[in-house]
């Protein structure tokens, strides 16, 4: 939670939708993006998203066709609702804002091999689904994106890991030369971690928070997913899992194979991946403000990670 809302917000909400009285209002913390309510109408809930500093408003109606597609093609994410001007956004605090339905389940703290199949399984779906869809937008956050993200990490950082911002930059150069210009290409989610991805009753449900989704290669999609939900953490230790990785590509290509290039380029996509993390983390982790309800997340995750990467150069090392 960025932005705090006070009871003359929850009338002019009230007034732009027909649903009724709001009778609770809950700040989420998890996330780091945007600010985020839980509503309680009657015994019904939503979820107020309220549109943050890296979100550029030019990019909402994309995410809004998005969510509002995707529903119709029986992908279980929040579907968008409209307010009496039948439109899906507004203005709350000088921000835009929707509310979209709750999903009623919730993420898993740790996942098995057989999570990891079905989750793969239903990134295919996603991707496939996306395909009827005539939108665009280009990925603001992609490798080219990354050297002036670079520049805006203070020096502070250094304190995490001695010289950390050199070693960012060196990566980042080693990184740009190898970067594939040819792999299959569509609409990704972009940002599939474990608190993005919910289950109910033990069983998948579906995926939440799609406001880094844009159209990039559909193998870093895979690359992030590695990262994000294909090692496993012991105390503040990080270890690859192989049998994690295996049955996420395994259940992807229940529904589409991936083609030798892409595979040749996982290791490139994951490293890539990796420093996009590490890269975003440390420009929050200086830059989040104090008053701001969140938890921050720890960049040195990332640099284990990009570590791990970095010994390794065939997609054979990832599976077997």
């Amino acid at each position: 939670v960025y932005t705090k809302i006070d009871k003359g917000d929850l009338t002019l909400i009230e007034q732009n939708y027909n649903f009724g009285k709001i009778t609770n209002l809950m700040g989420i913390k998890k996330g780091i993006e945007n600010t985020n309510y839980v509503l309680k109408v009657g015994k019904k809930k939503y979820i107020l998203t309220i549109f943050e500093k890296r979100v550029q408003s030019k990019d909402l109606p994309f995410f809004m066709k998005l969510l509002s597609g995707l529903s119709r093609s029986k992908i279980r994410c929040p579907q968008p609702i409209k307010n009496t001007k039948g439109k899906f956004l507004f203005k709350i605090k000088h921000k835009y804002a929707c509310i979209v339905s709750f999903l009623e389940g919730n993420d898993k703290l740790k996942l098995n091999t057989n999570d990891c199949y079905v989750i793969g399984k239903n990134i295919a779906k996603l991707h496939l689904a996306t395909k009827k869809l005539k939108i665009y937008r280009k990925n603001s956050l992609s490798v080219n994106a990354w050297r002036s993200l670079l520049k805006k990490i203070n020096k502070k950082i250094n304190r995490l890991s001695k010289n950390l911002i050199e070693k960012m930059n060196f990566d980042l150069s080693n990184i740009k030369k190898k970067w594939p210009n040819n792999l299959p290409k569509g609409i990704i989610h972009g940002d599939l971690f474990i608190d993005n991805i919910f289950f109910y009753k033990g069983k998948f449900l579906g995926f939440i928070d799609f406001y880094f989704s844009s159209n990039d290669f559909e193998a870093y999609e895979l690359a992030t997913c590695i990262n994000a939900l294909c090692f496993n953490k012991r105390k503040k230790k990080f270890s690859y899992d192989k049998g994690k990785t295996l049955q996420l590509i395994k259940g992807y290509e229940t529904i589409r194979k991936l083609q030798k290039k892409e595979k040749d380029c996982l290791n490139i996509l994951c490293k890539g991946s990796a420093l996009r993390y590490l890269a975003t983390r440390s420009y929050d982790y200086i830059n989040t403000p104090k008053s701001a309800i969140i938890k921050k997340k720890d960049p040195r995750e990332y640099i284990q990670k990009l570590a791990f990467h970095k010994k390794i150069n065939s997609f054979s090392s990832y599976i077997k």
